[in-house]
C-alpha cells in the first residue's frame, strides 16, 4: 500500500524559507516521477514542481521558479520542497504525489497517489 506522508508545515513570516518533507512508503520514489501542488482556500488545486524518475528533471510552475527547489533523496525514500522568498500567497495546503507516467508533469490528472497535505502560512 503506497502511503505519502508531508511533514508538518507551519508559518513563516514573508521572506523566510521553510523545507516540507515527503517520506513514501510502498514505493520507492527513485522508480516514480513525483510532484508538488498546493491548495488556497477557495481555488482549485495548482502544480508547484516535479522531479522525473529518469534524471532527475526538475520542473516548476512560474510562480515559484527561482524560488522553489524540489529534490530527492533516494537513501531516505523522500523527497523535498525547499521554498524561500515566501510570500502571502504562498499560502496553502500542500500535497506531494506520485505520477504513473510520464510527461505532462504539471496536470493534476497525471498523479494518482498522494499525502495528506501539509499547512504553510506566510504572514505579511
Amino acid at each position: 500500500q503506497v502511503q505519502l506522508v508531508e511533514s508538518r508545515g507551519g508559518l513563516v513570516q514573508a521572506g523566510g524559507s521553510l523545507r516540507l518533507s515527503c517520506a513514501a512508503s510502498g514505493l520507492t520514489v527513485s522508480n516514480y516521477n513525483m510532484g508538488w501542488f498546493r491548495q488556497a482556500p477557495g481555488k482549485e488545486r495548482e502544480f508547484v514542481a516535479s522531479i522525473s524518475k529518469s534524471w532527475s528533471v526538475t520542473y516548476y510552475a512560474n510562480s515559484v521558479k527561482g524560488r522553489f527547489t524540489i529534490s530527492r533523496d533516494s537513501s531516505k525514500n523522500t523527497i523535498y520542497l525547499y521554498m524561500s522568498s515566501l510570500k502571502p500567497e504562498d499560502t496553502a495546503v500542500y500535497y506531494c504525489a506520485t505520477a504513473g507516467g510520464s510527461g505532462g508533469l504539471d496536470r493534476i490528472n497525471k498523479y494518482d497517489s498522494w499525502g495528506q497535505g501539509t499547512q504553510v502560512t506566510v504572514s505579511s
